[in-house]
């Protein structure tokens, strides 16, 4: 839901009545994960998806049958091997649906709005939703802020709001979405209630370092992917926005410096493209420690075995220096900037998800990961 926050957002404050269709959860080879969504407003305007086509007419009519009947359900849509033509995912993945209405008489709207602000402005938020459990309390939406207070209610327990809270805070500090399960009264124990938690965090970071030919082609393909990207080199006449206009943020400072006072997390990526000993090495030796996604380097073999060297002299031990994608990016033969940005952007995405970066022809790898690679920094 929180994906097309931009659009509810802009709903919501136009007064329009609509329905929102939030994917709770998949299996198989289902093309959307938790969280992915499709909303109709009262016109029949759509925006969004939950399968990428394959199940969209369907929900779309759940959609408009909500907002008529202000009712929230829960709807599973699966493969059916009696009839592949039936309404169904003919990928072979399960999908559960929760279709909720948001109607001008509907007391959590102004929760629903507040939601869609924050994620549409790019500040952290968690939404916290029962999706499994009785029909009263189905959809209801809690607000949770990353200070741990929140807005709203589930309609059950109080003591459920506040535990459904602590949990949706962890969950949004990890910027996970996904389902959870607790009792009805709060506990661990007692009726079961399954909880949808979608967080909205700001855009990862991708921090380029070198402004180099290459550097320009990754900053598109970083943005293309949903990073914010820096641009960082200690020359002024490279460092431009006439030459990376894609560029979010253009530094001109010595890399280590200023990745030492920069803000960093367990989502950020590093690419090192400066191809240069007096700039590669200090960054290196403090990117290595710091808790990042990913540490990428740029240069051949020989380089790379030289630098690892001088690493090792400044102290950087073994197991860090394993960390170290380097060469950069996956082996796809690439030869010009486009194609090197795709090799690295290829690699960011493997590690990320958890992929083994090999052709799926003739592998026995699944297409989509259940949930992705464990989150594993660097440092």
């Amino acid at each position: 839901m929180l994906e097309i926050a931009e659009q509810l957002h802009r709903w919501a404050g136009q007064g329009r009545v609509f329905a929102v269709a939030t994917v709770v959860a998949v299996g198989g080879s289902a093309p959307r994960q938790p969280g992915a969504a499709l909303a109709v407003d009262s016109e029949g305007t759509a925006v969004g998806s939950v399968s990428g086509g394959c199940v969209e007419g369907a929900v779309y009519e759940l959609c408009r049958q909500a907002i008529e009947d202000g009712t929230t359900v829960r709807e599973r849509f699966g493969y059916s091997d009696d009839d592949a033509f039936a309404v169904g995912l003919t990928c072979g993945g399960v999908i559960d649906v929760l279709v909720t209405p948001v109607r001008a008489d509907d007391p959590s709207r102004a929760v629903y709005a507040a939601a869609f602000a924050a994620a549409a402005q790019g500040r952290a938020a968690a939404v916290a939703r029962v999706t499994e459990g009785p029909a009263e309390l189905l959809g209801a939406p809690l607000l949770v802020h990353p200070d741990g207070s929140y807005d709203g209610a589930l309609g059950g327990h109080p003591e459920l709001d506040r535990t459904a809270a602590a949990e949706a805070r962890a969950m949004l500090d990890a910027g996970r979405t996904g389902e959870l399960v607790i009792g009805a009264e709060g506990s661990r124990c007692g009726s079961p209630l399954r909880l949808l938690v979608e967080s909205s965090v700001p855009r990862p970071r991708m921090i380029v370092f070198g402004a180099v030919d290459f550097a320009a082609a990754l900053v598109r393909a970083g943005r293309f992917l949903g990073y914010h990207v820096t641009v960082c080199d200690a020359r002024p006449v490279f460092a431009t926005a006439a030459r990376f206009p894609d560029a979010d943020e253009i530094v001109v400072e010595w890399p280590h410096r200023y990745l030492a006072t920069t803000e960093v997390d367990t989502r950020t990526v590093l690419c090192v493209l400066t191809h240069d000993a007096k700039f590669d090495i200090p960054l290196l030796k403090l990117a290595l420690r710091l808790p990042v996604a990913y540490v990428g380097a740029m240069g051949s073999h020989r380089t790379h075995r030289t630098r690892d060297e001088q690493l090792r002299e400044a102290g950087v031990p073994e197991h860090r220096l394993a960390a170290l994608h380097s060469p950069i990016g996956l082996d796809l033969g690439a030869r010009t900037p486009e194609e090197t940005a795709l090799s690295i952007a290829a690699e960011i995405v493997a590690v990320r998800r958890g992929g083994s970066g090999v052709s799926l022809k003739g592998a026995h790898t699944p297409i989509h990961h259940e949930s992705g690679a464990p989150l594993v920094p660097v440092g």
